[in-house]
């Protein structure tokens, strides 16, 4: 059993991975075992592989070669790698707020008739950012308006992203000053590319910069559009109760999945699993009803807006499927393991995939097309309805584990939960900090990578840092991992939370632990940050406040676009397990000690997420020092 548990701390995936092995069904970390031993070059960042007279490699000991073909060194290398994967992660999430105002732009302009306006309010406020007037305008002309201005970011030539003002003008400054305010979303992830080709940006220094830049495109640009235009379209999500993991699953009902990272086909998918004709349908092949639950970011789109169970994150969506209860997973783009088609094909399991990004070989694709979206998501819950019948009932094995959560925090809503509905505001959240009654704030975010223990870096990290009176804001699968540990209840404060963070959350009926979102989500955080140092009382910039932030178990190049665009905001970012910059000593020490003169924030990289947590608590506390205030109810870690 040892080699369960070492592989996660969800007691659930411990259960389906122990049925994995003896269904001989081979899993992500098996696959990880068979890659044994991985490229050492490619995980200390010293392979370049950006021309035909590559690859090359330098060697670590210094005894073999010292530059590429190209004559480009060890730093250069690095650096290249670093901003690809940045630019790559970059262009993901800023891709999928595309897609998003695209869609408003079909809303605003008739011919999406499934999706409405659902939150008038913010469409306003967005489009006074815009600089759009909206007096005696119909919600339908504001969206159309909206949409195209959000569009025109992406191909923006000169100029600034237009949510970038929502950043503390100090930071807005240092960013000019700097030359990385980003000018246009799509014009810094070209530009990355470009300054990785072979003969470009060789000087490591000028290529970090230019990542920071393409990063910032991502968090005040493309993620930003995304989290915003979506509150718009699909409503902005609330504070809601429901339940998470493999134990969402239903052995007497049609299981369907719904997973990636666009809430577009998702949010049909919800309504459609409601449909009188489909659930007719279900009773007559046996079933008792359509159960629709989520994985992954998808799962946090729709949980926050409706509270849609959530089956699990990243490491578990071939456990899902090794349920036997899944009648379809439907997916769009992001984090799709392509191992899943071979394992649904020992099940009945179907997977379909919905996006021309997307496709599988042999699997069933059915695209989704927003003018025609209810109809689609339709004709996908009907074939996993027609499917339940195919299920072989003998090698059903659903773990029972399910916890509560409580998720839909947005900045918005913290606002109204502390200040009320009539005089929302962020000052009781300050006057807790500045009174010491909350140390701190954390981000803690990312993925699950089956280099390390599933589940446990997140939620260790996140009960280390709430004992000592950090409040934790968390997205993506860190959410996910934390919400199944049972984090995410007020109750949870009186079990983990230190006495300050506990004060506060039992007079509020906050959980210590905040559900925001998806991945793109992110942007919620950043416009939390820049309302704390709007309420006044922790300094001028977000680089003052005592604040960090975390990706311990990280796993794509989205994961370093975040922590990219969080440390270029001003906060102080620790990546779990070795990241791939460490075969240059140069480099490193200019990610983790020389940008903090330069942008007020470094980074740090530390496997032990008790260790990562405490280095946080050193970095809130030298915040805390700095803004002279009263030291917090526990001072020492």
């Amino acid at each position: 059993m040892a080699k369960y548990l070492d592989r996660s701390a969800d007691k659930a995936s411990q259960q389906m991975i122990k049925q994995a092995e003896k269904d001989s069904v081979q899993l992500a970390w098996d696959r990880l075992e068979a890659m044994q031993p991985q490229c050492g070059f490619g995980e200390l960042g010293i392979c370049c592989k950006n021309c035909k007279m590559g690859p090359c490699r330098i060697d670590p000991f210094g005894e073999g070669a010292q530059v590429g073909v190209c004559g480009a060194n060890v730093d250069t290398i690095v650096a290249r790698n670093l901003l690809q994967h940045i630019a790559v992660g970059a262009a993901a999430h800023s891709d999928h707020g595309r897609d998003v105002a695209h869609t408003l732009s079909l809303v605003g302009n008739g011919h999406a008739h499934d999706y409405g306006i659902s939150d008038s309010i913010k469409l306003k406020e967005i489009a006074k950012i815009y600089e759009i007037k909206t007096e005696g305008k119909k919600d339908l002309e504001l969206a159309r308006e909206v949409a195209e201005k959000a569009l025109s970011e992406f191909g923006q030539q000169h100029g600034e992203l237009k949510f970038a003002s929502r950043a503390p003008e100090k930071r807005a400054e240092l960013w000019r000053k700097l030359g990385i305010m980003p000018r246009g979303i799509d014009r810094e992830i070209v530009e990355s590319l470009h300054r990785v080709h072979m003969g470009v940006d060789n000087d490591y220094k000028n290529i970090i910069m230019h990542g920071l830049r393409c990063s910032l495109g991502d968090g005040w640009g493309g993620s930003m559009i995304a989290t915003d235009l979506q509150d718009i379209m699909l409503g902005s999500p609330k504070p809601i109760r429901s339940k998470v993991n493999l134990g969402v699953l239903k052995e007497d009902h049609v299981n369907v999945v719904v997973h990636g990272h666009e809430p577009t086909l998702s949010e049909m998918a919800v309504k459609a699993s409601s449909d009188p004709e489909l659930l007719e349908l279900a009773k007559k092949q046996g079933a008792k009803g359509i159960n629709l639950v989520g994985m992954c970011c998808t799962a946090n789109e729709i949980l926050m807006r409706h509270g849609v169970h959530t089956a699990g994150n990243f490491l578990q969506q071939e456990l899902a499927i090794l349920t036997g209860s899944v009648e379809v997973m439907m997916v769009d783009v992001q984090c799709i393991m392509p191992a899943l088609t071979n394992l649904a094909s020992c099940f009945h399991t179907e997977v379909i995939t919905t996006s021309p990004k997307l496709k599988f070989p042999g699997v069933r694709h059915i695209e989704f097309k927003e003018e025609r979206a209810y109809e689609v998501a339709k004709s996908i819950i009907r074939r996993a309805v027609e499917n339940y019948k195919k299920r072989d009932k003998n090698r059903v094995n659903i773990p029972k584990e399910i916890m509560d959560l409580v998720a839909g925090f947005t900045a918005e809503q913290v606002k109204t939960i502390l200040g009320g509905r009539f005089r929302s505001t962020y000052r009781p959240l300050n006057d807790a900090i500045i009174s010491g009654r909350i140390r701190g704030i954390a981000g803690v975010v990312g993925c699950n990578n089956p280099k390390i223990k599933h589940d446990w870096a997140h939620i260790e990290m996140v009960k280390e840092l709430i004992k000592n009176d950090v409040i934790v804001l968390q997205t993506g699968c860190s959410a996910i991992a934390c919400a199944k540990a049972g984090l995410m209840t007020p109750e949870a404060a009186m079990e983990y939370a230190g006495p300050g963070l506990r004060e506060v959350c039992e007079t509020v009926g906050l959980p210590p632990v905040l559900h925001v979102g998806s991945c793109v989500d992110n942007a919620r955080i950043l416009i939390a940050a820049a309302e704390v140092v709007k309420e006044g009382g922790l300094g001028e910039d977000i680089s003052d406040l005592p604040a960090a932030g975390a990706a311990p178990e990280w796993m794509s190049q989205k994961a370093i676009s975040i922590g990219t665009y969080f440390m270029a905001s001003g906060v102080f970012t620790v990546f779990g397990g070795d990241p791939p910059v460490l075969g240059s000593k140069n480099v490193t020490d200019y990610l983790c000690n020389e940008l903090e003169g330069i942008v007020g924030a470094k980074f740090a990289f530390e496997e032990d997420p008790i260790k990562a947590a405490r280095m946080m608590i050193e970095h809130i506390d030298k915040k805390r020092a700095a803004l002279k205030l009263t030291p917090s109810m526990r001072a020492k870690v």
